[in-house]
């Protein structure tokens, strides 16, 4: 992967945050299991794989084209909250495939209406 891309990566995760903060959005700080500071854990979120994945996806793929991504572990509740605000506020569609199941994230819900 070019340099470019992981900063670029980065910066978007940054504009979504700060974008998704003006919806409502608050990190959910219970789901970072290190002990560090309250600052700390807001960054430590932001390196979910997910959260890269999906800033990758919006990066590089047309409008309109749904997001695809593929994890081998359970999605966490700040994730899970996070990607459903993303494709309300950014009207796309985001399907997920955690180790149980897959999500699919459109107008800011979920096809397993919370529950997983």
């Amino acid at each position: 992967m070019d340099a470019g891309y992981g900063s670029n990566v980065h910066s978007k995760i940054e504009e979504l945050v700060s974008r998704l903060k003006l919806e409502g959005y608050e990190p959910d700080l219970s789901q970072v299991l290190l002990d560090v500071e309250r600052d700390g854990k807001g960054s430590l979120l932001n390196l979910h794989s997910e959260k890269m994945a999906l800033s990758f996806g919006l990066i590089n793929i047309s409008n309109g084209a749904p997001i695809h991504i593929i994890k081998n572990l359970r999605i966490c509740c700040d994730c899970h909250a996070f990607i459903k605000l993303v494709s309300s506020v950014y009207n796309c569609k985001i399907v997920v495939r955690d180790q149980n199941r897959f999500h699919h994230f459109q107008n800011g819900s979920c096809s397993y209406r919370d529950y997983w």
